[in-house]
């Protein structure tokens, strides 16, 4: 079988899909000033699951009840959300959130990896193989060279977050056995599982109900859970299920690329060159990921092939 192309409504997804991530650190900054992490990850998962079981009945949508769906929803719902998350949240109390963001993009060079391995229509290429590696390069020139200077030191964090980025690539792979179904359900599924997992350690580690919060906290946690993650989660699978996972997982890419830009549409903040030098680098990458840019020099270079004059 031969690797997926994007089509330009694929991108188009993709890219509502990174700002609809992007933003879940604007929820996330404001939602942590009053509740423990554990607590909003529970939330965020929570909520969606509801918002999105609500959906699936209002559609009419067959409800799994076997065993081995539930089994698939809860692997992916660890891989997907819990470990990570966790993983995540212990790493940034050792590095800052700049090295964090530069090691959690490579996502898609474990994804390039993984998929290879485990699948036969995402085979690694050369072309993927450079597109990934020009767009992390491009993720650390966009959020500063300053951001390096933190990698060799605080190491355990650091090997956090690449284990995080592992697990987000293995949880693109495996959900791919989800893709039979409507994205609905295999993300009400996933996160409900996550939040069935999540619960415990909330109510051990936090004690919630001993918490005080406001209006502005709790509207935080609805917008991260019913837009950063309930519709988050219904594009993600239906991506995965037409692009696969090593197209759907550059979005690693292009959150901090939609960030600068919200920054500067809504802060008013001013990107400096290696900014722009960062974005396009990026956009680089994703190019020769998806490999159709470089279809008309493949021609151009191929034997007995001349251009006419």
């Amino acid at each position: 079988m031969t690797n997926r192309t994007m089509t330009a409504g694929d991108w188009t997804l993709l890219t509502v899909l990174s700002v609809l991530w992007g933003g879940s650190f604007f929820f996330v900054e404001v939602a942590i000033a009053q509740l423990p992490p554990v607590t909003v990850v529970t939330g965020r998962v929570g909520l969606a699951a509801i918002a999105l079981w609500v959906w699936v009945a209002l559609r009419g949508m067959p409800v799994p009840r076997d065993i081995g769906t539930w089994g698939a929803f809860a692997a992916m719902g660890d891989l997907n959300n819990v470990l990570p998350f966790g993983l995540i949240a212990w790493g940034q109390t050792a590095i800052d959130s700049g090295l964090a963001s530069i090691l959690n993009a490579t996502t898609p060079l474990f994804t390039v990896v993984v998929a290879h391995v485990a699948t036969a229509d995402e085979r690694m290429t050369a072309n993927r193989l450079a597109g990934v590696v020009i767009g992390i390069v491009g993720v650390a020139v966009l959020i500063g060279p300053a951001a390096l200077v933190g990698i060799g030191g605080h190491a355990v964090g650091q090997v956090a977050i690449l284990a995080a980025a592992l697990s987000y690539a293995c949880a693109g792979v495996y959900g791919r056995r989800l893709s039979g179904m409507p994205p609905a359900v295999a993300a009400a599924g996933m996160l409900t599982a996550s939040t069935v997992m999540s619960v415990p350690f909330a109510l051990v580690l936090d004690r919630p109900w001993t918490l005080a919060v406001d209006g502005i906290t709790v509207g935080a946690v609805v917008g991260l859970a019913l837009a950063s993650t309930a519709v988050a989660y219904l594009i993600y699978f239906r991506l995965l299920a037409r692009a696969g996972a090593t197209n759907l997982l550059q979005v690693t890419f292009l959150i901090p690329v939609t960030a600068l830009i919200l920054g500067t549409l809504v802060l008013g903040e001013r990107p400096g060159v290696s900014a722009f030098g960062g974005m396009a680098l990026i956009f680089a990458g994703l190019a020769a990921v998806d490999g159709r840019a470089l279809k008309p020099l493949a021609r151009f270079r191929r034997p007995g092939v001349r251009t006419a004059r």
